[in-house]
């Protein structure tokens, strides 16, 4: 059985009045360290899809078998331990504290679960930024890191729970090219190592690196052979 199994799935959202269907009948299955891009154009249900893979959000209608639950009738303690345990996120503004320093962002997902004592959760969090390259930057604020690197730090954070699976919902939305290029370099390389990688683009050439291309238009989707 795939490791995500999304079948039948539909969701419809009120906006001024009307209903819009972000997910029209959808049906996807994703095997372990698979690369996916879902593309698509603004308001096309492409983030929708991934928060209900992602345990953010359920569908009315379908089913979403993940390892063997399914999240679509999963209570809110079975998906918050779902989020915390198997899902990492990086987001497109990067969402990290001002007032912390790299390492405290890395490790708050820990912090807030209760997870371990401050010294294991330190030790995870400077793991997690080795891992991405930045362990020498563990002390500094988000204002003095570049916009890559700030990117990575949120990546480290999102690794620090060991997930199976990372959403990257738009991750160079707020780089340059370079930045950009560097950000999925490290996420593919994530791939590598065995992380289910889907990231949410309306950028072309960042579809293009993955192995598998779902695009998604009027909630309904079709896929192709990525590129890399």
């Amino acid at each position: 059985m795939p490791f995500v199994q999304c079948s039948g799935l539909k969701k419809t959202y009120s906006v001024g009045g009307e209903e819009v269907k972000a997910l029209d009948d959808v049906s996807l299955s994703i095997e372990k360290g698979d690369f996916i891009a879902i593309c698509g154009p603004s308001g096309s249900g492409k983030s929708t899809l991934a928060n209900v893979i992602g345990g953010l959000d359920q569908p009315d209608h379908g089913t979403v078998m993940v390892d063997g639950v399914d999240l679509a009738k999963a209570k809110d303690k079975t998906l918050s331990e779902y989020r915390n345990k198997k899902i990492g996120y990086v987001f497109q503004s990067f969402n990290l504290q001002a007032h912390e320093t790299a390492l405290e962002n890395v490790i708050s997902p820990l912090t807030v679960a209760g997870v371990g004592k401050k010294q294991e959760r330190r030790e995870r969090g400077m793991k997690a930024l080795e891992r991405v390259g930045l362990a020498d930057r563990a002390k500094h604020k988000p204002t003095q890191l570049s916009g890559g690197q700030r990117q990575r730090v949120a990546i480290a954070r999102a690794l620090v729970n060991d997930p199976q699976i990372i959403i990257a919902d738009e991750p160079t939305g707020n780089l340059d090219s370079t930045r950009g290029a560097d950000v999925i370099a490290e996420l593919k390389r994530l791939n590598t190592e065995g992380i289910t990688l889907i990231i949410i683009t309306h950028d072309a050439s960042v579809a293009a690196q993955a192995t598998r291309i779902i695009e998604i238009k009027d909630g309904k989707i079709s896929e192709r052979t990525g590129g890399k």
